[in-house]
C-alpha cells in the first residue's frame, strides 16, 4: 500500500500572531514557521502503518513557497520515504489545494491518502472533503483510531456524540484529529538522512490546475479587547446591566 500526505508549512503554534499594518494578512516574515500539527499527526501515522509492515511507501506532498521543502524534509525525517513540491506563490485556497491533490494523485496512484482535519492558519476545515468529492472515493474526518483489516480501513472518528466506527474501501481519504497519535520527535540522525532523500518539485501548471484564488480578503483585524469585569452588589444589579449594558436579555 502506498500512502500520500499532505502537508503545509504554517507559523508555529507558539508564535503570537500579529496583523500587518495595512491589514492585508498576518505577518510572516521573520516568523517561525514549521508544519501544521494535524499534518504532522498525519505523517506520524502514515509511517506507523509502515512501520507495521501494512505500507510500502509514504510520499508526502507541500503546495506553496519553495521555504515549503523545509515542512518537507521534516516529513521525510520523520519517516516519509520521500517529497513532492509543487511550488507557488498564490494565495492557494482549499478547493485548489484539492485539485492539485488530486492530480498528484492521479499520477503516484496511492491507496490512502491522508491529510489534517484542518491548518492552524485558516481553519477551513474543507480540503480532505473536496478531495474525496473530486477523486469519488471513500472519506473519514476526524480520525481518532485507524486500523486496516484485509482490504478495508477501519476509522473512529470523533463526533459531537462520542465515536463512530466506518470501515471504508480503498482509495480512501482520512483527515486526522488531534488524538490520533502523539508525533515523535524528530532526531539529528533523522534529519541528516532526510537530507538524502528524493524531493521532486513542479509547478501548478505541470498538473494543468488553475490556482487563481476565488474568495479575495478584504481586511484583516485583531480581535476588540475584552474590557475588565466589574462585580455586582446584587442580583437586581446583574440583571440590570445584563439587560441594559450588555443588552443578552
Amino acid at each position: 500500500m502506498k500512502i500520500l500526505v499532505a502537508v503545509k508549512r504554517v507559523i508555529d503554534y507558539n508564535v503570537k500572531v500579529r496583523v500587518k499594518s495595512d491589514q492585508s494578512g498576518v505577518e510572516t516574515a521573520n516568523v517561525k514557521m514549521s508544519m501544521n500539527p494535524f499534518d504532522e499527526i498525519g505523517v506520524e501515522e502514515a509511517v506507523r502503518l509502515k512501520e507495521a509492515g501494512v505500507a510500502t511507501e509514504v510520499v508526502a506532498v507541500s503546495i506553496g513557497l519553495a521555504q515549503a521543502q523545509d515542512t518537507l524534509r521534516t516529513a521525510m525525517a520523520i519517516g516519509a520515504d520521500r517529497g513532492i513540491l509543487v511550488e507557488t506563490t498564490a494565495d492557494i485556497q482549499p478547493l485548489a489545494v484539492a485539485k492539485l491533490l488530486k492530480a498528484i494523485v492521479d499520477q503516484e496512484k496511492p491507496e490512502l491518502i491522508i491529510l489534517g482535519k484542518q491548518a492552524i492558519d485558516d481553519d477551513c476545515n474543507q480540503t480532505g472533503q473536496m478531495l474525496s468529492a473530486l477523486l469519488a472515493c471513500s472519506q473519514a474526518t476526524f480520525a481518532s483510531k485507524v486500523e486496516l483489516q484485509g482490504d478495508r480501513i477501519l476509522v473512529t472518528r470523533e463526533i459531537d456524540g462520542g465515536l463512530e466506527n466506518l470501515s471504508l474501501s480503498i482509495p480512501a481519504v482520512i483527515t486526522t484529529d488531534l488524538r490520533l497519535n502523539e508525533p515523535r520527535y524528530v532526531t539529528l540522525p533523522n534529519i541528516m538522512k532526510a537530507k538524502k532523500k528524493e524531493l521532486k518539485m513542479m509547478k501548478p501548471e505541470d498538473l494543468g490546475v488553475d490556482v487563481t484564488p476565488r474568495v479575495h480578503t478584504l481586511k484583516v483585524v485583531e480581535p476588540p479587547t475584552r474590557s475588565a469585569g466589574v462585580i455586582v452588589a446584587d442580583v437586581k444589579a446583574l440583571v440590570d446591566k445584563l439587560k441594559n449594558e450588555a443588552k443578552v436579555i
